[in-house]
């Protein structure tokens, strides 16, 4: 049964964190080190902030955008096609920083071969960086779901979580080395989001250390509910107490970028609808397949009615 987490359906959402460019390498042949590969390259909007924020517009979710920009070209491209795709931008543009920017090399197959980013826009932000723009947020923004990615750096993540309303922050945790920055903030989560590897990282525990044990460690220092992923593996969810598994669905596996934010995106689409969170992240685990599919972060089959249809794919 449908359990309602919040009291308006569908809530409007803010998310705070990256805004740069991807560029994607997907080679026709396996990457070697020390010589150029053979690779088709595209560009497209990236961060997880906007990942996300690009996907909950497509399941019909009412959502703005916080970030920062470089006094460049790249930004000003940016800001009209996230603007043209239906976010409303609250975005900074930082004089002396170019606009954010990540590579990510693919194999044939799909697999990351190797990745890198350039995100001093945001990684040297100040700490009060985002105070104007809350303090302009309409007030459907300032009470709805707030969304932060672990790019932010530490006191900008902090200052963040101080203006966002109370029980209704969602977070995920990036990658292994921007992960600990969350630990201060568990206790004020919903919801984090993240993958075993940042688990590992968050708890500091061993590699041996079982997927349910580092539930019960992130509960211990404070986290009241997460999602976790493992690859191909379940992904499990505590749910203040319980441990609940969920399959991963069966899909072609044409890129993997973006996988994991689809799985965020889908699962932030549910809880605005009012799903439970065990009802939610079903959904979220039918986007990140359908972005498996596709070439980029953002797939362009992607719709809450596709969502809805929670079948094999």
């Amino acid at each position: 049964m449908m359990t309602n987490v919040f009291p308006f359906s569908p809530l409007p959402v803010l998310c705070t964190g990256a805004i740069h460019y991807d560029t994607l390498a997907h080679a026709s042949e396996a990457y070697r080190p020390e010589t150029s590969t053979p690779a088709k390259l595209t560009a497209k909007p990236g961060g997880v902030a906007t990942n996300i924020a690009r996907t909950l517009v497509r399941l019909d979710i009412p959502t703005g955008l916080a970030g920062a920009i470089g006094a460049d070209g790249a930004g000003a491209s940016l800001s009209e096609q996230l603007t043209a795709d239906g976010i409303e931008l609250y975005t900074l543009e930082r004089t002396g920083f170019s606009t954010g920017q990540y590579i990510a090399f693919h194999n044939p197959d799909g697999s990351l071969a190797a990745a890198s980013v350039d995100d001093r826009v945001l990684s040297e932000a100040p700490p009060d960086l985002f105070d104007p723009v809350f303090d302009a947020l309409p007030a459907s923004l300032k009470t709805g779901l707030w969304f932060i990615d672990a790019n932010l750096p530490d006191q900008l993540l902090k200052s963040v979580s101080d203006r966002a309303p109370k029980g209704r922050l969602v977070a995920n945790a990036v990658s292994n080395s921007k992960a600990t920055r969350l630990l201060p903030l568990l206790p004020k989560l919903h919801c984090l989001m993240l993958n075993r590897g940042e688990a590992l990282a968050m708890t500091g525990k061993s590699t041996e250390t079982s997927s349910e044990d580092l539930l019960r460690d992130l509960q211990y220092l404070g986290a009241k509910r997460v999602v976790l992923t493992n690859g191909k593996s379940d992904v499990l969810v505590l749910n203040v107490e319980a441990i609940t598994a969920h399959k991963t669905l069966a899909t072609q596996i044409v890129d993997v970028t973006g996988a994991g934010d689809a799985l965020t995106a889908g699962t932030i689409a549910g809880l605005c609808r009012g799903y439970h969170l065990n009802d939610a992240v079903p959904l979220g685990l039918r986007a990140a397949a359908i972005t498996l599919k596709s070439t980029g972060a953002l797939a362009e089959g992607l719709s809450w009615d596709a969502l809805a249809t929670l079948n094999e794919i």
